[in-house]
């Protein structure tokens, strides 16, 4: 002990000076808890966290946070159904974890894969889809990195499965760093409602996508899944913002007046309900497309669809600020 004073056998910390008696020993158990609970094994990282506990003063701060890690990966065991006799997805490694999740998005996509693996054949998309993902892999890892770029691509895919089902002739997703990737219409539009309805396919499409990613994080535990979910929700949601070429200000065409008020009532909502900061931009704009004067003919199940992609997308991101 610094203060020098002489210490029995037994105890865990200096009367004195409140030094604990076992602090090496406590660094080098957390450190081996840390890499544990990085590498996905709940099992591993609690049994360190378990041992330290035994080297605290009961009545300490720091037997209390130990005590409540051991209670969070206790319970994230068993949410697993898993066990501390038998964990076997905490033993495999986190990139054989990462393969296996996206291997069940794929499953989750059901009929719809075919459709999105043939968006995969043209040159340009695969190629700017693969610098895209480097540029990505380089900042965030590669795991997270590509949960992006797919989320992106079903995105993208959704506005083009809705131009093939209105025969309209577009381009192949092209994908650019820093902002994302566009479909390139070789036909222009003018009938409002036929522009909602592609601008919107993007983020309903986006929105299963987050949801495929949320239902994964809940069958596998991986925090990469969630941040997945998040990100996705919050490039969806900041689609909608209902100005230049984002697909809300193509949805937000067909709409009345009061309809567009709706949407804003919606923003408000769930602005409320999640707090999420994004919205004020999406909400803001949408008051000034509100009091504009150029209403479309209105359509329900538009406006339906907008409130709804609002709501849905809102909860999704409420992480992400």
């Amino acid at each position: 002990m610094q203060c020098r004073t002489e210490l029995a056998p037994d105890l865990l910390a200096c009367p004195v000076c409140a030094a604990l008696v076992h602090a090496d020993e406590l660094k080098r158990l957390a450190t081996a808890a840390d890499a544990a609970t990085r590498s996905g094994s709940a099992r591993a990282a609690r049994d360190q966290w378990q041992k330290a506990l035994t080297l605290l003063p009961p009545k300490s701060q720091q037997y209390t946070a130990v005590q409540s890690r051991i209670t969070q990966l206790t319970r994230q065991i068993e949410g697993d159904g898993t066990s501390a006799e038998s964990s076997p997805r905490s033993d495999k490694p986190w990139w054989w974890r990462t393969l296996a999740a996206f291997g069940a998005v794929a499953l989750l996509l059901g009929t719809k894969l075919k459709f999105l693996l043939l968006g995969l054949t043209k040159l340009s998309t695969f190629a700017s889809m693969f610098a895209f993902f480097g540029v990505y892999w380089s900042i965030y890892g590669w795991p997270l990195a590509l949960g992006i770029v797919v989320s992106i691509y079903i995105h993208e895919m959704g506005h083009v499965a809705m131009l093939r089902r209105l025969g309209i002739a577009a381009g192949a997703p092209l994908f650019i760093p820093g902002m994302g990737a566009v479909v390139m219409l070789k036909q222009h539009i003018t009938d409002p409602l036929v522009d909602a309805q592609i601008g919107l396919a993007g983020p309903v499409w986006g929105l299963g996508a987050g949801l495929a990613a949320a239902g994964v994080y809940l069958l596998t535990g991986a925090p990469v899944w969630f941040a997945i979910a998040q990100i996705t929700g919050f490039l969806n949601l900041f689609n909608l913002t209902p100005i230049w070429q984002l697909d809300g200000s193509r949805g937000m065409h067909v709409l009345s007046r009061s309809e567009r008020w709706t949407v804003v009532v919606a923003i408000a909502v769930a602005l409320l309900l999640t707090e999420q900061r994004l919205l004020f931009i999406v909400g803001a704009v949408a008051v000034w497309r509100a009091l504009q004067r150029d209403a479309g003919p209105g359509n329900a199940r538009v406006v339906a669809t907008f409130v709804m992609l609002v709501m849905a997308l809102s909860l999704l991101a409420r992480g992400v600020k």
